[in-house]
């Protein structure tokens, strides 16, 4: 067996998600804009995908500190209403939460579905341990400049398609 000097990092669900994979919020039948994400009232841990980036280059900057080890990295942990309320805040309007269950997420039938909606699940099912296992503090530490929500959707709101 090779023995490799490694750090593992743990990554969190990126909020880039609302543009490039069209997760961002959609008009319901009533006009009103709806976010909606299969994870009740869990929090979840969540990053800029550029900050994953800038925490791995604070890792690499502290040498050999965390070879051998696991560390997990997010910007917040938020649960979907609380993504919501930041949502009506940066789109100037009223942004519901809607929460399928896991089973009629998985069936929504986008490529995908499934594997996001096991994903979800997990994340819910396992919500205290995910977000134990990253840490804002330790991100904040090896990122000084880690975004937050309403930061990251300050710049890109205007890049989301909202439907």
């Amino acid at each position: 067996m090779l023995s490799l000097p490694a750090t593992y990092l743990l990554t969190s669900f990126y909020w880039d998600n609302l543009i490039m994979f069209g997760m961002a919020p959609k008009r319901g039948g009533n006009g009103k804009l709806v976010f909606m994400m299969p994870m009740g009232e869990a929090k979840l841990p969540q990053i800029a995908a550029e900050d994953i980036g800038r925490c791995a280059y604070g890792i690499f900057q502290r040498g050999g500190e965390l070879i051998g080890k696991r560390v997990g990295i997010a910007g917040e942990h938020l649960t979907g209403a609380e993504m919501a309320a930041k949502l009506s805040q940066a789109l100037g309007e009223e942004v519901d939460y809607f929460s399928p269950s896991f089973d009629a997420y998985r069936g929504f039938g986008f490529p995908g579905a499934d594997d996001l909606g096991n994903m979800f699940q997990f994340n819910h099912d396992c919500a205290e341990e995910f977000c134990a296992a990253r840490s804002l503090e330790f991100s904040r530490s090896v990122n000084p400049a880690l975004q937050s929500f309403a930061e990251w959707l300050s710049v890109n709101k205007s890049k989301m398609t909202i439907g």
